[in-house]
């Protein structure tokens, strides 16, 4: 049991609010994965762009300065720069529209084959055992970048701890965006 006030009041019935001492000290079943760099994105989210799209400027970058792993004639993939899972890609075709229904076919084609190939690639690199797929469309759809269009494909795991965000709003990262970006790159086949 916590020493201090805390103690106190729980011995007593009352209810006081355990403080960051008392909590350090108690022991609980739970292991607790601490991500203090984390914390500016938990409180204020990403924040706003810059009035110019990420992922119409993404393309005129370097690959590893923008994080893409394959580029097509119509659409390219890169990494999430706020990753769900280690390995979590966009692809986004390199024309400016919001909403799917707004693609050309020669764009939801190569949408559709680049995710394929993403996820032969992500089981070959990092044994991805599932994959998450789709398109938030809108604001209220719940995209983060509205204005152009691009589709999610996370990989999954047996025991991701997927429930952290939810719960404690802290996502495990396991590697470097960069690192994931030159094993992905470098597995992704050449035409």
């Amino acid at each position: 049991m916590p020493s201090g006030a805390a103690a106190e009041g729980a011995g007593s019935g009352g209810f006081i609010p355990e403080t960051s001492s008392d909590f350090a000290a108690a022991p609980d079943p739970f292991q607790r994965l601490w991500t203090p760099h984390r914390a500016v994105y938990v409180t204020k989210g990403q924040g706003a762009h810059d009035d110019d799209c990420p992922f119409c400027s993404a393309p005129s970058k370097s690959d590893e300065e923008a994080l893409i792993v394959a580029r097509g004639s119509h659409a390219y993939a890169l990494l999430n720069l706020f990753p769900y899972n280690p390995g979590h890609l966009l692809v986004c075709p390199y024309r400016h529209v919001s909403d799917y229904d707004e693609a050309t076919l020669d764009e939801t084609a190569e949408i559709a084959s680049m995710t394929q190939t993403a996820m032969r690639v992500l089981r070959q690199v990092s044994s991805a055992q599932g994959f998450n797929i789709g398109m938030n469309q809108g604001a209220v759809g719940g995209a983060g970048i509205a204005a152009h269009l691009h589709q999610h494909l996370v990989p999954r795991y047996a025991g991701d701890s997927n429930f952290f965000p939810i719960i404690a709003e802290t996502k495990a990262m396991s590697q470097l965006l960069g690192d994931v970006r030159t094993a992905i790159a470098e597995a992704w086949p050449r035409d």
